[in-house]
């Protein structure tokens, strides 16, 4: 069966509970009850023992480690034998040696004596054959039957029945149930992230729906600020940010794999999916545009745009943070330890460290990032409005375009016609003066000067002086007279304009137009 993010969201829940000691009785009670290493043997051999007798092989000591079967059932060569005999706790090394009555003999050496009910602990799950777990986070959870209570009327679900089975262990009484206004308070809150509205308030109050709870449950499920609410936490283990992370954490864009994550929520998605096209969604055959962007899960690591890094060494580092993010967040494990050498407490090595680590080490990114933008590899990412927008102006585009050829002929036709005229013609004016600013003819004087102020231009620092031109005569100018044309048009640093002029130089070096 595929598990959707909300039943993934509630067997998390549950499971938090349960490694609390909330879904479970703590420890074995009564000389017939089995028990378990990881819930009661590990925590006593942990805090006790495995300082020296643990993972840790510079610390360890006499060969002897605890945290692996094959270390207490094991011949110790020089050291001794087995320290752990299963089902005979008394001819059990490790039990004659926690309870020695001489300090100096005793285990842990130099610190107090364990408490007697961790001997008892020990004596028991020795006599009932000492069997070993594997870390907890490596077997696979099995439904376990709600546990018997006092108050059989109080559970209303299984998880009351293990709420309940602990608080009568403690001798604690259940709270009275809130009242409507705090249920609805808490229950909004919860799968929303704000608060009611007095509205909601109001009608949750004064609805008598046997299932009005109900109700606002599938509300708010269907409300888009659950996705909201929920995404929240997985963008905090997704290092998710709008920044690089490094120097002046320069701007770049993310949010729209923080929108993927929202719908996903508010759609419900099958957990596997949501597995994998955040890994590798860019890698399924015909990935969508909305599968690749799931895949910036991978991307929202802190990049690095200084000058003078060296690159090689940040793509190294950026692929070991997607090593470690993905181990933290889906294995629940800290794969980073093992970069520099084997996992002292989980089964990983250093070897497979580097193996996951090419995994993640095939994304053709800059090792210097940009600074202020996203760096690439990049894919447009267009949400569906603004799809649907470049759709209807590419649609445009496209009109115009046909438009544009259907001119071709008439243009071609046109262009002949008005060459055919210039062979006739004999002389061409190429000067334009329709929509001109200002224009000036020079035609043996400046009358002819037109600007958009009326000002006339006027030739100043000599007497005018005018020659044959290239059409129609021109000014003449030595150097020292010029041509001042007022100040229009008011143009500023980043106008455009244009300029043309018949110039014909005969000095090396001076100014046509300042």
């Amino acid at each position: 069966m595929r598990m959707s993010l909300r039943r993934c969201a509630a067997l998390l829940a549950a499971l938090v509970l349960g490694l609390g000691g909330g879904l479970g009785v703590a420890a074995a009670q009564g000389p017939d009850s089995t028990v378990t290493f990881n819930r009661d043997v590990r925590p006593i051999l942990a805090e006790g023992c495995y300082n020296c007798h643990g993972p840790n092989a510079p610390t360890r000591q006499d060969g002897l480690r605890l945290d692996i079967p094959e270390g207490p059932l094991a011949d110790r060569g020089r050291y001794g034998g087995p320290v752990i005999v299963p089902g005979n706790a008394d001819e059990s090394l490790l039990v004659q040696r926690v309870t020695h009555e001489s300090d100096s003999a005793r285990m842990p050496r130099g610190r107090a004596a364990l408490p007697a009910d961790q001997i008892e602990t020990l004596r028991r799950w020795i006599d009932q054959g000492a069997e070993y777990q594997p870390h907890w986070a490596f077997i696979a959870p099995e439904r376990v039957a709600p546990p018997a209570v006092a108050d059989a009327e109080w559970p209303r679900n299984s998880i009351d029945s293990f709420l309940l089975a602990r608080l009568e262990q403690e001798g604690l009484a259940p709270s009275d149930e809130a009242d409507r206004a705090t249920l609805l308070r808490r229950v909004t809150l919860d799968l929303s992230g704000v608060p009611p509205t007095p509205a909601e308030l109001t009608e949750f109050l004064n609805t008598d729906a046997p299932d009005a709870y109900e109700e606002v449950v599938d509300r708010l499920l269907d409300s888009p600020r659950y996705g909201e609410r929920m995404a929240a936490e997985w963008l905090d283990a997704a290092r998710y940010a709008d920044t690089n992370g490094y120097q002046t954490d320069g701007e770049r864009q993310m949010w729209r794999w923080r929108d993927w994550v929202i719908d996903a929520y508010n759609h419900n998605m099958p957990f596997d999916q949501f597995t994998i096209e955040q890994l590798a969604g860019d890698m399924l055959p015909d990935a969508t545009l909305e599968q690749k962007i799931a895949t910036a899960f991978n991307r929202n690591h802190s990049q690095n745009g200084e000058g003078g890094i060296v690159a090689d060494e940040f793509l190294l580092e950026y692929a070991v943070d997607r090593v470690e993010t993905t181990g933290t967040v889906w294995m629940g494990l800290t794969l980073g330890c093992a970069r520099c050498h084997d996992h002292k407490f989980d089964p990983i090595t250093q070897k497979e460290f580097f193996e996951v680590l090419a995994n993640f080490n095939n994304i053709p990114e800059r090792g210097k990032a940009f600074k202020y933008v996203n760096s690439p590899p990049l894919v447009t990412a267009p949400t569906l409005e603004q799809q649907a927008e470049i759709d209807e102006l590419d649609a445009k585009l496209l009109e115009a375009r046909a438009a544009l050829t259907a001119l071709d002929t008439d243009a071609a036709a046109a262009r002949a016609e008005w060459e055919a005229s210039l062979a006739s013609a004999g002389r061409v004016d190429w000067s334009l003066r329709d929509g001109l600013l200002a224009y000036h003819a020079f035609e043996g004087d400046l009358a002819g000067t037109q600007t958009t102020a009326d000002i006339p231009a006027v030739l100043e620092d000599g007497r005018p002086s005018f020659v044959p031109g290239r059409i129609g005569t021109a000014a003449s100018f030595d150097g020292e007279r010029f041509v001042n044309a007022g100040t229009s048009p008011d143009l500023g640093y980043d106008d455009a304009f244009s300029l043309a002029a018949w110039i014909s130089p005969t000095a090396s070096d001076g100014v046509i137009v300042s």
